[in-house]
Order: C-alpha cells, then sequence, then structure tokens
C-alpha cells in the first residue's frame, strides 16, 4: 500500500504510539492519534505531523468504554471520508496478583479483569469492524494489532499478569480469524513486541536481566516495532500473521 493521501488512525499516543504516527505521516498519510489521558503528548504529536504540512488531529476516547469507541471511526470518516489503516496498539500493562481477581460468588469480574480485556481485546475488535466497512468502501485496508511475544510463544512467562496474558492471547486469536473474514480486501497481522524500552521504575539489576535474557543482547527501540508496522502495510501478500519484534527473547 502506497500511504500518500491514505489515513491512518492510531490508538495510544505515547511512546510507541507517537513515532508510529510519524512514520505514517513521513510517508504522506493522515493521521487521527486516540488517547484517554495523555493528551498533551497526543497534541504534541499531531503538531510535529503537521508541521511537515500532513493533516492530524487527536481525539480524547476511553478505549475501556463501549460508547466512546463507538464515535472514533465516525469522526475519522467526517474528517477526512475514508480510513485506510487501523493500529490497535493501547493496552493496558497492570500487576494484579491473583487473589486480586477472585470475584464473589456472584461471578462479577473484578475492574482490573474488565480493563484488561475491554482495552486491549474488545477495543481492538469493535474498532476493526466498525473500521472495515470503511476500508471496503475506498478498496481495501491494514489493521494491526498488538499482541505481546508471551502470548504469541503460548508461554506465559511473568506471574501477576494474568489479564493481560489472556487478552493479548485473544488479541492473537481475533488477528487470524478477522485476517480470513475480511480478506481479500483487508489485510490483519498483529505486531508483538518483546523488550522494546524499559518501563518507568525498572532498576540497574532487572535491566541487566532483560539484557542478558535477550540473545539480542539489548532493548530493541521504538523504531524496530515501527518498521514491523511499515511492513505489515506495504506487503500485499501477508495476512494473518503474528510477528515477534523482540530480540530472539522467545528463544530462551
Amino acid at each position: 500500500m502506497n500511504l500518500e493521501g491514505k489515513v491512518s488512525l492510531v490508538t495510544g499516543g505515547t511512546r510507541m504510539g507517537r513515532e508510529i504516527a510519524l512514520a505514517l505521516a513521513r510517508q504522506g498519510c493522515r493521521v487521527a492519534m486516540l488517547y484517554r489521558r495523555s493528551r498533551s503528548e497526543a497534541e504534541a504529536t499531531v503538531r510535529a505531523v503537521r508541521n511537515w504540512g500532513v493533516e492530524a488531529m487527536a481525539l480524547r476516547v476511553d478505549l475501556a468504554r463501549a460508547e466512546d469507541l463507538d464515535r472514533a471511526v465516525p469522526s475519522v470518516e467526517k474528517k477526512w471520508r475514508r480510513l485506510d489503516v487501523l493500529v490497535n496498539m493501547a493496552s493496558m500493562y497492570e500487576r494484579v496478583p491473583l487473589g486480586g481477581l477472585a470475584g464473589k460468588p456472584s461471578g462479577r469480574a473484578r475492574p482490573s479483569w474488565r480493563r484488561a480485556l475491554n482495552t486491549d481485546l474488545r477495543a481492538a475488535y469493535l474498532l476493526s469492524l466498525r473500521a472495515a466497512p470503511l476500508m471496503r468502501r475506498t478498496g481495501g485496508g491494514r489493521i494491526i494489532n498488538f499482541s505481546d511475544w508471551t502470548a504469541v510463544s503460548g508461554r506465559p512467562r511473568y506471574k501477576d499478569r494474568l489479564p493481560y496474558y489472556v487478552a493479548k492471547t485473544g488479541v492473537k486469536g481475533l488477528t487470524e480469524s478477522l485476517a480470513l473474514e475480511l480478506a481479500p480486501a483487508i489485510l490483519v497481522n498483529a505486531v508483538a513486541p518483546g523488550p522494546i524500552l524499559p518501563p518507568a521504575g525498572l532498576s540497574r539489576s532487572e535491566n541487566r536481566d532483560v539484557v542478558r535474557a535477550t540473545p539480542l543482547r539489548r532493548w530493541g527501540g521504538p523504531e524496530e516495532i515501527t518498521k514491523a508496522v511499515l511492513f505489515f502495510i506495504h506487503s500485499d501478500f501477508v495476512t494473518g500473521e503474528c510477528l515477534r519484534v523482540d530480540g530472539g527473547r522467545h528463544l530462551c
């Protein structure tokens, strides 16, 4: 796909989301950024895109709320009359001990479980369903979801991440199923990041442990995720794939 004059929607306005938005804009693609709390970061990205002469906008959307999701794609359609690329990368990465997930006998899910499933999985599902008719109207498109290297490897590695792992495993299944359902007009793939950026508060010893456990012996950096996203956008014959970008971490 040639991105010149196309329109993209990116969920998540900070860190890697910013890098992806800027990479799309460099190739002439208009960008809509969805954010929940990071308004200043999303608006800074929009300004950077506009400085290159490319149109952009930021929309405040809580991905955990279905009513918010309902207005995201229509807002893009109203402004630009098309949508060509959807990047579902916003994520909740919470540490939740198993004891904190135990619900009452009524079966009501704890908020942390709902947040993870709604933000990481349901949002990608609903946005994809809303984007597909608009993409088909202009000849097709690309949907790129974000899973996780552990989920794609089928090996949970870390305790206290149950909602996150389940949601990201669901994203893999969603990607494969949507790829079949939406072919041939819309190609659907997923990126599964590994050690890309050190999380806030990581100690020196923890950082060393991650680097030692990664065959390529370093953190990847957001540019490696951007390369994967652009590969899926430009490819015309890859769909239903989940690509681990983890420096070989899954091999250990």
